[in-house]
């Protein structure tokens, strides 16, 4: 995501860090996104609801009409007690009031077929449509603000799981947990009550067991969480695999080594399924066992219940059988719970990854009071700049350095010098960690980051294209320019060339990467990308490294016509290009060792000079005078 990342402003609250959050303050922010959702919430609760009374509204009607087959066919047996004070006509008969009895129940079975169908929908547009779609756009909003260094300690295949499996899991806990837990609260307080209102005696042994559940419930949460959180850090080890297996495809086919990458996410995929196994044998264990509770209740109830019946203390149909549904119906609402754990598991683990995006600092702000937007000439100074990634090893000790307008700036130097640092902070990629850097007398950090960043022109060593035509490619940093200006900008890159040899021109349709096109072709497309921003300032981070020299000399074309009239910092190594150069800066561990012309730093001993001779081809007499 690199450079395309701090676009624009943030406009999220900072809070906590995540890492840092309780399960009780994960908890309270997770209820205050079903807040937010509350309406459809409640919509789904209501629905869920009328479906739980219309249920037990069927289960009586049922045990009225048993009573009333039971009062025609068996002398002697109690008259039927009919609910909510409804009664047939005297006239009617037991037949016909069984079969009305029927016609109701067959009622509400429609009436429930098309509540559930609404239920559906509503649960869909809630929480698919609404709570996951806003949630993703808010941590991908998110990733890019946040500056190099989220993306520099989190892997990718970490980040692609937070945005699509984490999100899921965080909107698991309001489908999942806020409304399952508030209908398993109502349901069994209907139940207990119905219970109750039935028999008193009866409901207390049947449900002399609750505790128990409720204790394995607790143990059964305590014993997954641990595992639920180390099965996300799997997961994501696994996507990281798989992603880098993609992007390194070549590299994998060119070394024959597709048998081990295969055995690598085999590996990877074999610990997730392992962990996933070892959390399905813990379900698989408290799950029976509540259900076994859940059946001693029954045989209580035969046994129990039974003995009631025969004594006349408790009618059959209304009686009976109804308290069995509702003793059914409460075990299944008590065994719900462990799936609710579950999902509280899971989604306290995915919520502490997605928060810890949207926590996460944006270290890189405009002020609340920035510099108009100016006329940038390009005038740039470092003054004692240091900088360190962590905070504590320096990458860039003391660099001061002064840079006039349209002068063009060779660095160069052995790897970890320090070069690449150097130009990110330029266009404020990272901040420096000591010092200060000037553009035209005014601190960068003075500059809203959007008005620098498009008064600077950047192209990468490797630069990146999307999979998008050419011309939107060159237009990504400008989506309104116009054709013309678009055409322009490839011409004066020396893109127009090889543009113009595609039928389909300016809209040739790019593979992902650019991979249709050479590598000197996408670095002119990289250039025209950059100077169609018009940029007073332009940086480029060794385009012409590891290409041949005829794309070496078809870069470098465009790179000099790109550099008329404007700043440009340059990391280079080629002669070539350090020719160019009106001044050469030294870099070596971070520090400023020599710098000047090339013929000046050529003239003195040093790791310049060193370094030019190895490149020198010596059977170019004319080459050798050049250098020496």
């Amino acid at each position: 995501m690199g450079y395309l990342a701090n676009r624009g402003r943030s406009t999220l609250s900072l809070a906590e860090p995540s890492a840092d959050l309780s399960n009780a303050a994960l908890v309270r922010r997770m209820l205050a996104l079903a807040w937010k959702y509350r309406f459809g919430c409640l919509q789904i609760i209501a629905l869920q609801a009328l479906l739980l009374a219309l249920s037990v509204a069927g289960l009586t009607m049922l045990g009225a009409a048993i009573d009333v087959i039971r009062h025609a066919a068996v002398a002697g047996s109690p008259s039927p007690q009919f609910p909510f004070g409804l009664a047939p006509p005297a006239e009617w008969t037991p037949w016909q009031t069984a079969l009305a009895a029927a016609g109701v129940v067959l009622g509400i079975g429609l009436v429930r077929a098309l509540l559930q169908f609404a239920l559906a929908l509503v649960v869909a547009h809630v929480v698919q449509l609404g709570i996951v779609v806003a949630l993703r756009r808010q941590v991908y909003d998110k990733l890019q603000r946040l500056g190099f260094r989220f993306f520099d300690k989190h892997t990718t295949g970490s980040i692609i799981n937070r945005v699509t499996g984490d999100v899921q899991s965080v909107r698991l806990f309001v489908d999942g947990v806020v409304i399952p837990v508030v209908m398993v609260l109502l349901s069994l307080a209907l139940y207990f009550v119905y219970m109750l209102q039935l028999h008193v005696g009866l409901t207390l042994a049947c449900l002399a067991t609750m505790p128990l559940t409720w204790l394995l419930s607790v143990r059964f949460s305590r014993r997954v969480r641990p595992a639920y959180e180390k099965n996300r850090d799997l997961v994501d080890h696994m996507v990281l695999t798989l992603t880098e297996n993609i992007r390194g495809v070549h590299v994998v086919k060119g070394f024959g080594r597709e048998p081990e990458e295969v055995a690598k996410f085999e590996r990877a995929s074999g610990a997730v399924r392992s962990q996933q196994h070892w959390i399905f044998g813990q379900v698989s264990i408290y799950t029976p066992t509540v259900e076994m509770l859940s059946a001693l209740n029954q045989a209580v109830l035969l046994g129990y219940g039974g003995w009631l019946v025969i004594q006349c203390a408790l009618p059959l149909g209304t009686g009976l059988i109804v308290f069995s549904g509702l003793l059914q119906q409460f075990s299944a609402q008590v065994t719900r719970v462990a799936g609710i754990i579950n999902s509280v598991q899971q989604s306290l683990t995915g919520a502490r990854r997605v928060f810890e995006i949207l926590d996460a600092p944006v270290e890189i702000r405009s002020p609340a009071d920035p510099v108009p937007e100016p006329k940038i000439t390009g005038a740039l100074k470092f003054e004692n700049v240091s900088f360190a990634y962590d905070g504590v090893t320096p990458v860039l000790e003391n660099i001061s350095l002064d840079i006039r307008p349209g002068q063009c700036i060779a660095l160069v130097g052995t790897t970890g010098a320090g070069k690449t640092t150097l130009l990110s902070l330029i266009p404020r990629f990272y901040d420096p960690t000591a010092g200060r850097i000037m553009l035209d007398g005014v601190d960068l950090k003075r500059y809203d980051v959007d008005d620098l960043r498009r008064a600077i022109g950047v192209v990468f060593q490797e630069s990146f294209l999307f999979n998008d035509t050419i011309a939107a490619n060159i237009a990504f940093g400008r989506p309104d320019a116009t054709e013309e200006q678009i055409e322009t900008a490839a011409t004066i890159a020396s893109a127009d060339e090889f543009i113009a040899a595609y039928p389909e021109r300016y809209e040739t349709k790019l593979r992902e990467g650019g991979s249709n096109l050479s590598g000197g072709q996408r670095q002119r497309l990289a250039i025209a990308r950059a100077l169609l921003l018009a940029p007073p300032i332009l940086l480029m981070d060794d385009p012409t490294a590891a290409v041949d020299p005829r794309t070496e000399h078809e870069i470098l074309d465009a790179m000099e016509q790109a550099m008329q009239g404007r700043t440009t910092i340059v990391v280079a190594h080629r002669l070539s290009m350090l020719r160019r150069a009106d001044l050469v800066v030294v870099l070596d561990d971070g520090k400023i060792v020599d710098m000047g012309t090339h013929d000046e730093l050529m003239q003195r001993a040093g790791p310049y000079r060193k370094a030019a001779r190895i490149q020198v081809d010596f059977n170019d007499p004319e080459a050798l005078g050049r250098a020496s």
